[in-house]
């Protein structure tokens, strides 16, 4: 297929770059990127269609990745200005952009095993923390992370540029509200997996530092403005704060969580060694 005009079928996938209905409702969303596409191939997600500029001959990666593509993806020709606008860049378009599948938001897809590590978002407003934070929460060996409550979207496209590629490694799940997950821990802590769910808090209950992250643990992380739901304080067993000097009073959500998770990593490593 050859698009050089804003039809239809362009209004569509450009659609999909700000108007979260439309990507449920057609159950796909856009990304680029060497790095996150590879990804998604490589972990298997559904690549509906790959649409690459007309005018530019492909790399030796874009052109393997279309040679090889599934017999179901579509290879679309596109002109350049609109490959750069479905790119949100207003000179060079994207060598390539993948139309990728959306995956069920079932809390199953996080595996829960005895050194179970999560993030849970609540209610946040800026879709490129959530990517940020599913960056850190790859980087720093967490199962999966989940996305609570009246939300800013995963599947945002700075949601999906933020995390770098980290959203097709690690499965990230939005649910409605706490109770979903509430009910999933329970599942969990019955079938003999006691997670426990940790809290962020600026007066918690010690510092990050004296808890025991080694044991399953299910990180919260509250809202950007107003921290944690009065519903997700009440589910936490435990809530840790983290010491800080100097004049900043607080920080920022996605940096909040990328110290927790480095120190829940590190007590890990010192633990393995220490087993070893």
């Amino acid at each position: 297929m050859r698009i050089t005009s804003r039809n239809a079928r362009f209004q569509q996938w450009e659609s999909l770059l700000s108007n979260r209905n439309k990507r449920q409702r057609l159950g796909e969303f856009l990304v680029q990127g060497v790095r996150p596409i590879s990804l998604a191939v490589e972990h298997g997600w559904p690549v509906h269609a790959l649409l690459h500029d007309e005018a530019r001959r492909p790399s030796g990666w874009a052109a393997e990745l279309l040679r090889t593509s599934a017999r179901d993806t579509e290879v679309v020709a596109m002109a350049p200005e609109l490959l750069a606008e479905l790119g949100e860049k207003n000179e060079d378009a994207p060598e390539l952009i993948a139309v990728v599948g959306l995956p069920a938001d079932d809390l199953d897809r996080i595996p829960v095993r005895e050194d179970f590590l999560g993030v849970l978002f609540d209610r946040p407003t800026s879709p490129g923390n959530i990517g940020s934070i599913l960056r850190s929460a790859d980087a720093f060996g967490a199962h999966g992370m989940i996305v609570s409550g009246h939300a800013a979207d995963v599947y945002d496209s700075k949601s999906v540029r933020a995390s770098t590629g980290s959203l097709f490694a690690l499965p990230a799940v939005r649910v409605p509200s706490h109770r979903e997950v509430a009910d999933w821990v329970e599942r969990e802590r019955s079938a003999g997996r006691p997670v426990v769910l940790v809290g962020t808090d600026e007066h918690g209950d010690c510092e990050v530092f004296d808890f025991d992250f080694t044991q399953p643990t299910l990180l919260l992380i509250g809202n950007e403005t107003s921290g944690l739901s009065s519903a997700w304080r009440d589910l936490c067993d435990y809530t840790v704060s983290i010491p800080m000097t100097g004049s900043a009073s607080s920080l920022n959500a996605a940096n909040a969580a990328t110290a927790v998770l480095y120190e829940a990593s590190r007590q890990r490593i010192v633990a393995g060694r220490a087993g070893a």
